[in-house]
């Protein structure tokens, strides 16, 4: 978080001071939550009204509970699975499941009081990404053939995908039609940077062009259309059923079948599935989070837990974090939770107000929107990123898949679990009785040294059982102090551990201490990932790639220092509003020099950044350049200018948002770059002709300026050694043409 972007007040003052900020990003995440809501629903086999019920819910009645910041509370893609499987085992009775999700709200917010939240850590990061995935896989299957205008009779998931090609010569081109243009807005929808289109989100984009197709072709009336001799069959039957009450789709749980197994299988498939996904997601939220603000987990499963009774006793679906639209609420710069409150309120008016649009809408673009979501869920980025992480986490992801999709999600769960302490076992060499012995009595302890500094020593194996006992151990440890986590004594440190260490220290730094992770370099990982599974094997040989070996060369050459490890200090990178919202996995091949004309030290560095998180996520590599200054100068960002960047503009600086600095004597550098800061006087005042001339003669970098240092990059992509060359050349060209000798912010 940047010192000029001071936290935001909470409740009624936070309210008060950041009302415009969350009221138009609740209507960005409104706009996502609508069509995702109708599917959602759809798809989990209940009434569309009902998913646009419990969106509302989540947004009206969650955020008076919860502990989240800028989390967005409603139905979610991942509890489909669990209610179609409520469906199948409770007579295909609708009222039974809403009695199952009023039960499982209760749980919920008893696990919530009793301060239960921290157990969603014993969960390993695969095994949950194999059950996402595995839902996935269901979504795809249940709504590829209402994209296609088919039907499958089928019995598994296995039959219904196969179904697939043998339905082809029954698709309905008119359905299709639909469903493809829908899909592919989705999946181009983020290569378009033009802000008129960007304004309306991709699943609102795949509505409003269903409904040219739905009129032309006139699906509010039954009948046949011919093409290439053949007649299909188009109707009302294509289209969302909504009553003209909107309070005629409420219904109301019945309890009858509380006293069976089925009744209880279901509560407890509902539970986990929704404890797991909303707590994943509240952290991951967390991550994006400008103002680095920790979510309070328990509170978080009181608030869904609370809102999920509410709406299964009106006939809604279970409440959850849901991070899609969690995601856009960031990006669109709200500042409260009470955003998820206005986007509530929002949907109720979209109710009133659209309600004869919305049963226009056909089912093949709401199943457009769920078999992208599917796709996402399980997609190959997802498999690669498990393989990045270590091949043993593409095996726990697999495996954790495969049992879910031939069994049910509980026992996917469980089959997951049972496989990934299986295969830590065979890892660590040790037997059943010593494995645990090493987790529970592992002699792991803090020391308290004279300086303030903190040494922690972890010993045996820590892997994912050992989570809450690390919590406990790292709890006590004040906020602010230096401390030193070494790994040198462990046999074994899984993913799950790393990823609680590195989440430690984002929010102990964050704190102003200062964590240092030591004692891998005897460990040997099936990756260079800084989060992959690690053993124990005696000093090993670290491989080196050929880009490292001319890097090397390089600094050799040249006097610069080079480290081609992954170096955990990235917190400096935070400072720079780039990385405010964009979570940096590792750093690693850094050169490091000094630029001695200027005194500014500088250093380039390969960078694994994400955007989102887990269903939203994309990770980029790309080579950043830090130079560090000798004077401060004023705060800015330089970017190239979109053509429709000249209209949002203008539409900022009416919303009293700073917006593009322009200089009237160079005309063609303002066309080319976006130039935007806080202190516009002092940012015009150092921006000299000289300054201006350089940049409009070179190629457009993203350069920000933090105050005290500069952050240079061109490429999305780790860049080549002759790249990264010219990325030093035009840097120092850069700071010659920077009038330095002033100080300014």
């Amino acid at each position: 978080m940047n010192s000029n972007n001071p936290i935001p007040s909470k409740g009624l003052k936070g309210l008060k001071e950041n009302w415009r900020n969350d009221v138009s990003a609740a209507l960005s995440v409104s706009l996502v939550a609508l069509p995702l809501a109708l599917g959602i629903a759809v798809a989990s086999g209940v009434s569309p009204m009902a998913g646009v019920l419990s969106a509302i819910i989540g947004g009206v009645v969650t955020t008076f509970f919860r502990g989240g910041n800028l989390s967005i509370n409603g139905p979610a893609a991942g509890l489909i699975a669990a209610i179609l499987g409520g469906l199948v085992v409770l007579d295909g009775n609708i009222n039974y499941v809403l009695a199952a999700i009023v039960v499982s709200g209760g749980i919920q917010t008893i696990l919530g009081f009793l301060k239960m939240g921290r157990f969603a850590k014993l969960l390993p990061s695969s095994v949950l990404h194999g059950i996402l995935a595995a839902i996935g896989i269901i979504i795809f299957a249940k709504q590829i053939h209402y994209a296609l205008g088919t039907s499958s009779d089928a019995d598994t998931i296995i039959g219904i995908l196969s179904d697939v090609f043998h339905k082809l010569p029954e698709i309905n081109p008119f359905v299709f039609l639909i469903a493809l243009v829908g899909i592919l807005v989705l999946f181009f929808y983020k290569k378009i940077n033009q802000k008129f289109i960007r304004v309306i989100p991709a699943p609102m984009w795949v509505l409003l062009l269903a409904l040219p197709i739905v009129f032309g072709f006139d699906f509010f009336n039954e009948h046949s259309i011919s093409l290439f001799g053949k007649n299909y069959v188009v109707g009302p039957q294509l289209l969302i059923d909504i009553p003209d009450n909107p309070l005629d789709s409420i219904m109301h749980p019945d309890f009858a079948m509380i006293g069976t197994s089925a009744f209880w299988l279901t509560v407890l498939s509902i539970t986990t599935i929704a404890s797991v996904v909303t707590l994943a997601s509240a952290r991951a939220v967390d991550k994006l989070d400008p103002y680095r603000r920790t979510t309070n987990l328990d509170k978080d499963l009181v608030g869904v837990g609370l809102s999920t009774m509410v709406s299964g006793a009106l006939g809604g679906l279970p409440i959850t974090t849901v991070i899609v639209r969690s995601t856009v609420n960031v990006n669109s710069n709200a500042k409260t939770k009470w955003s998820n409150l206005f986007h509530g309120i929002f949907l109720i008016l979209f109710v009133l107000i659209l309600a004869p649009v919305l049963r226009s809408v056909p089912l093949a673009a709401l199943a457009a929107i769920l078999v992208h979501t599917g796709f996402k869920l399980a997609s190959p980025k997802v498999f690669k990123h498990a393989y990045d992480q270590g091949v043993e986490q593409l095996l726990f992801l697999s495996a954790t898949l495969f049992i879910t999709l031939f069994t049910d999600l509980l026992y996917g769960i469980i089959g997951g679990i049972l496989f990934t302490l299986i295969l830590h076992m065979l890892l660590a060499k040790v037997g059943v009785v010593k494995f645990f012995k090493k987790i529970y009595k592992s002699g792991s302890k803090v020391y308290s040294l004279e300086n303030g500094t903190y040494d922690v020593k972890l010993k045996g194996i820590a892997n994912f059982l050992y989570a809450l006992r690390l919590d406990k151990l790292l709890n006590d440890i004040p906020k602010g102090s230096t401390i030193r986590i070494d790994m040198s004594q462990t046999r074994l440190v899984d993913l799950t551990i790393m990823e609680n260490l590195i989440e430690f220290k984002r929010i102990h730094d964050n704190d102003g201490g200062d964590v240092k992770l030591i004692g891998l370099e005897n460990h040997v990982a099936s990756t260079s990932h800084n989060r992959a599974l690690k053993i124990v094997t005696g000093r090993v040989k670290k491989r080196i790639t050929k880009r490292q070996i001319r890097l090397q060369k390089l600094a050799i050459a040249n006097g610069w220092s080079f480290e081609r490890e992954v170096d955990w200090n990235t917190s400096y990178l935070r400072n720079f509003d780039f990385f405010d919202s964009r979570p940096i996995e590792m750093k690693n091949n850094s050169l490091q020099g000094l630029d001695k004309e200027n005194n500014a030290h500088w250093e380039i560095a390969d960078i694994v950044f994400d955007e989102g998180a887990l269903l939203a996520l994309e990770v980029y590599e790309t080579t950043v350049q830090i130079v560090k200054l000798p004077t401060s100068i004023p705060r800015f960002v330089i970017d190239k200018e979109a053509i429709f960047d000249k209209v949002f503009n203008r539409v900022k600086v009416l919303s009293g948002s700073k917006g593009d600095i322009n200089f009237e004597k160079y005309a063609d550098f303002s066309k080319k770059f976006l130039l935007t800061g806080e202190n516009e006087d002092a940012i015009r005042a150092f921006f000299t002709d000289d300054l201006i001339r350089f940049l409009d003669k070179n190629e457009i970098h993203h350069i920000e300026s933090n105050g005290e240092a500069l952050m240079i990059f061109k490429y999305l992509h780790i860049a080549r050694t002759d790249e990264v060359q010219n990325m030093l050349t035009f840097a120092l060209d850069l700071l010659s043409h920077m009038d330095l000798k002033k100080t300014s912010k």
